[in-house]
């Protein structure tokens, strides 16, 4: 069994003039990332590998959420499409992956994945999904074992 988490970057500033990719979370999205972290650990979680997208709020939601682990950013989580985000999943392995990106394309992913599951993805939310197989993760092939929000939590 393999588990996949979608964890959607927590609350980012808005900043007049920044660029996009530099946006920063605000006091309350380094919060909720660092509670994020806490229950996906509580659920007994462990990441094998946790991919990124390189947007700033992206970064500091994974650093904050997995202290110390190891990263791998990859640039096309940003801006993606489900199905880049499918092709990326499916050259995985390991038994547990994170994957934090950017709405729509979590929430997307996570719909098709579990052909329409609740799938509304606030800011530092996330979704538990599992499936049988990384090479054979294709719409309808994911179960929705949990979601966590942090304004329900």
């Amino acid at each position: 069994m393999k588990t996949l988490i979608v964890l959607r970057h927590s609350k980012a500033a808005q900043v007049p003039g920044l660029a996009d990719r530099e946006r920063p979370l605000t006091d309350r999205g380094e919060n909720d990332a660092k509670r994020a972290g806490d229950e996906i650990r509580a659920q007994g979680l462990t990441p094998d590998t946790i991919l990124c997208s390189p947007a700033k709020r992206t970064r500091q939601t994974a650093e904050l959420a997995f202290p110390g682990e190891e990263i791998t950013y990859e640039r096309d989580i940003y801006e993606a499409y489900t199905e880049e985000l499918l092709a990326l999943l499916q050259r995985q392995d390991g038994e547990t992956i994170v994957l934090c990106g950017h709405n729509p394309a979590v929430a997307e992913l996570v719909l098709t994945l579990t052909r329409g599951s609740d799938t509304h993805m606030r800011p530092g939310a996330f979704a538990v999904i599992e499936t049988d197989s990384w090479v054979d993760l294709w719409p309808g092939e994911g179960r929705l074992v949990s979601r966590w929000d942090p304004k329900e939590h």
